[in-house]
């Protein structure tokens, strides 16, 4: 898959030159996050749906929203990409409110939802060139075809694109117009195991290229192998922040010791191992401890056990969630 030209070499449209997504002489990561959330709250009459998310999202990087359905990550997306108003609490996306953000700042930003707007009727190379017109900076449309690996499907009509086919045409809208930030919404869902690792093989070149990416997702492999940082959203709230392997760094600690003892299977979770397996191995009366074996959760498990520990929220009472309500 090409994307030297389609991904960096954008074309202007509009009589528009066009801008390198980071000044140059100016690291990326040092110029402030790409987004800045404060205790972003959303409710649905009396239920709440996002409950007082703190976060960053540092430029250049892919930080991947983890959580089941239902957990608050599409509306979180949503609020941040500017499509849906936020209760209350503060978010700030390349440096605009996006509930009262301008056509430029709009055009700094690719949004891929989890429902496709493109028209059956037209073909890809057709939908490509008709969004275009949407955009004041456009990429050269048969190169980003190239770049998302649909150059044999380019003259084939949208409705009958398998589901990774128009996954990757979806992803060219939403990069089509060379945003800073692309936001991707449940991307994979649906996809079969080999148009998953295509797809993830396109967002890591979306990246290598100088996008910073916000993703949503309920897989863990997929946050894992995608993600600088992984965010763990449960019932509405944001629980745990960290690269995916420092995920639930303190749930990682606790070992789990198993072993046999009079013809019993006994199991110890401790943050400590090392001290119960001298102890062990003290009182055994062979050189060894049957069936002795030590364990520390994955990624899984921790995952599993963040979801388990966080409490649902209450109903909603009045004098709570007061300020920007935009």
């Amino acid at each position: 898959m090409n994307t030297s030209a389609a991904f960096r070499a954008p074309v202007g449209g509009r009589d528009r030159v066009a801008e390198p997504a980071h000044p140059p002489g100016v690291p990326a990561l040092r110029r402030g996050p790409a987004v800045r959330v404060r205790g972003l709250v959303k409710r649905y009459g009396m239920r709440t749906v996002v409950d007082g998310v703190d976060l960053d999202v540092r430029r250049g990087e892919c930080f991947a929203l983890l959580g089941p359905n239902g957990a608050g990550k599409t509306t979180t997306v949503e609020i941040m990409a500017g499509l849906r108003r936020r209760d209350a609490g503060e978010v700030t996306v390349l440096g605009e409110d996006p509930a009262v953000a301008s056509r430029r700042w709009r055009d700094r930003i690719g949004v891929v939802g989890q429902r496709t707007s493109a028209g059956d009727a037209l073909t890809v190379a057709e939908t490509i060139a008709h969004y275009a017109h949407y955009h004041a900076l456009v990429r050269d449309g048969a190169e980003l075809v190239d770049a998302v690996g649909l150059t044999g499907t380019a003259h084939t009509r949208v409705d009958r694109l398998s589901g990774g086919q128009r996954r990757r045409l979806e992803v060219a809208l939403g990069v089509q117009g060379q945003p800073e930030l692309l936001f991707l919404d449940e991307p994979t869902t649906g996809l079969d195991p080999a148009a998953r690792r295509q797809f993830w093989t396109l967002v890591e070149e979306l990246r290598n290229a100088g996008t910073t990416v916000l993703l949503t997702t309920h897989y863990l492999d997929e946050a894992a192998h995608l993600a600088d940082r992984v965010g763990v959203i449960v019932n509405g709230r944001l629980v745990e922040v960290a690269p995916p392997d420092r995920l639930g760094a303190r749930l990682r600690r606790e070992a789990t010791v198993r072993w046999t003892e009079d013809g019993m299977q006994r199991e110890v979770v401790t943050p400590t191992p090392a001290a119960l397996l001298r102890r062990l191995l003290a009182a055994a009366t062979e050189t060894e401890v049957p069936g002795l074996t030590v364990t520390r959760p994955g990624l899984e498990e921790v995952y599993l056990r963040l979801i388990a520990t966080t409490p649902t929220p209450g109903p909603v009472r009045s004098g709570i969630g007061r300020g920007d309500s935009r």
